[in-house]
């Protein structure tokens, strides 16, 4: 993939592309997290988190989700909500295989930060498995800092032990 990064185009996910991102959250989560977490973790969380009517319903709520473009093709995507005074909480960030170390996730965090500071937040937080080490870096890399950590049962007999990176908004 050669394309110019100018090509990409980043905007509001529309509500028809609810299918592709939850084909492309399965692929990308299914390359990337084996030896991270189990590959039973991996269907439970994409089983819960990416379901086109979840998406949609949080679309309606009033949740920002990004979409990264290339020719028309979903490479990428972002969520956020509000989380509490000040702090946005940038929920899930994936780049296609094929697309990451290009930019592309580096601009859906600026997007994302832009609108949230619109709405008058002066914070991004999130949360990323300590396990992940290329995501740690990137998100480092981003202006994020590691603030604390957090461990939490999330049924299913599955621990998510993340990493809470915040980063201010100027």
């Amino acid at each position: 993939m050669t394309e110019d990064l100018s090509a990409i185009e980043i905007g509001p996910l529309r509500l028809d592309e609810a299918e592709a991102l939850v084909e492309l959250a399965g692929r990308i989560w299914r390359a990337h997290y084996p030896g991270i977490i189990t590959p039973e973790q991996i269907e439970y969380m994409l089983a819960r988190r990416y379901q086109p009517a979840l998406i949609r319903q949080l679309i309606a709520r009033g949740d920002v989700w990004l979409a990264a473009r290339a020719a028309g093709a979903l490479v990428g995507f972002a969520h956020g909500h509000p989380l509490s005074a000040g702090d946005y909480k940038l929920d899930k960030l994936y780049v296609d295989t094929g697309w990451q170390r290009r930019g592309i996730g580096g601009r859906l965090i600026a997007e994302l930060g832009r609108r949230a500071r619109g709405l008058g937040n002066d914070r991004l937080i999130l949360r990323v498995n300590r396990g992940n080490t290329a995501a740690v870096d990137s998100y480092l890399k981003q202006g994020f800092r590691i603030a604390t950590l957090m461990m939490e049962d999330i049924g299913g007999g599955f621990v998510m032990d993340d990493y809470v990176m915040v980063k201010g908004l100027a």
